[in-house]
């Protein structure tokens, strides 16, 4: 090997390398030039090392594969891209794959629980086994209206988004062992059909509504997808398909988990601003409403139709596994 013509030949790729490895920020060109003259040079390296170990070049070589290595990981300043990303292209990705999950897990939640708002409100007598007559009319009088406007509103918000997010990360987090998912929603969802049931019964299912509906189309849209994803997780294991093991398909999807665990904490966040600052707001019953249902429909246009854009820019990745992450009987 002529170490001379291998010096003359690739001495400007080093000397570009050099620069591009001293430079404190690059745009996406630049990037992509650094990586390629990175993987050049450490097979210059590697070939001259083998040839002639002991040259002066070897070392100056080396220490130039070091700096370029460190540009590449370099991350010493915050950088918008990645979060635009996250929320532009990961987070609608994961929900989207997630939806038969979570849709599901959300049909089935409010049809048990307005069988059991019906069966409350049917039978008054089963309610008096769980609380006193005074009590379910002070529900009904005005507990229901002012629990919405009992504290200041920012504290309120934060105190019921803590809530909200920590249910949430609950049903995802347990998902591994798939019984306490249902426990958790359970839990909930007997509370709210018990509310509606007492509400009802006394004709006042429009106030119960109109005082629900502004923040909670949201909320608990994020609470069944928190349970849908936490479902997914541990069936992921019991039927990990033919191309992974148990361990790692609990893995990938516990980590598509943390992800969509991460963006329902902003939308939780939303949806608290809705129930401390809309919800008991004296703005008219169908305005509430509709701001609630405007946001909550704009949510599901990002999960689901900017969800399918993203997941199809993303490639096959889980839709090839779809056929063995949704149990089929």
């Amino acid at each position: 090997m002529d170490l001379d013509a291998l010096v003359a030949e690739h001495a400007g790729e080093w000397h570009r390398l050099r620069i591009l490895a001293s430079r404190r920020s690059l745009d996406a060109d630049e990037a992509d030039e650094l990586v390629t003259l990175y993987q050049r040079t450490t097979t210059h390296l590697s070939i001259i090392r083998s040839r002639t170990p002991g040259s002066a070049i070897v070392i100056e070589l080396s220490n130039l594969v070091i700096a370029a290595r460190a540009a590449l990981v370099r991350d010493s300043r915050f950088g918008w891209r990645p979060l635009v990303h996250f929320f532009t292209d990961t987070l609608p990705a994961e929900l989207y794959r997630a939806r038969r999950w979570w849709v599901v897990t959300a049909l089935a939640s409010l049809a048990i629980t307005v069988a059991m708002a019906w069966y409350f409100a049917a039978h008054p007598s089963a309610v008096a086994q769980m609380s006193d007559r005074a009590e379910v009319q002070a529900l009904v009088d005005h507990q229901f209206v002012d629990y919405y406007s009992a504290y200041q509103s920012s504290h309120f918000g934060l105190q019921v988004w803590t809530n909200n997010a920590v249910v949430t990360a609950k049903c995802i987090a347990a998902g591994v062992l798939i019984l306490p998912v249902f426990y958790i929603l359970f839990q909930n969802l007997f509370n709210l059909a018990l509310i509606g049931g007492v509400m009802a019964d006394a004709g006042h299912t429009g106030t119960m509504l109109t005082y629900l509906a502004p923040h909670g189309l949201l909320e608990l849209t994020c609470v069944f997808i928190g349970a849908g994803v936490g479902l997914r997780i541990g069936w992921a294991w019991i039927a990990p398909g033919l191309t992974r093991t148990r361990r790692q398909a609990a893995v990938d999807e516990a980590r598509a988990g943390i992800r969509v665990a991460v963006g329902l904490a902003f939308a939780l966040a939303a949806a608290g601003f809705l129930e401390s600052f809309v919800t008991p707001s004296p703005l008219p019953p169908l305005l509430r409403v509709g701001i609630g249902a405007a946001v909550w429909l704009l949510f599901l246009a990002y999960a689901l139709g900017r969800g399918r854009a993203a997941a199809a820019a993303s490639g096959p990745h889980d839709e090839a596994q779809a056929a063995y992450l949704v149990p089929t009987g």
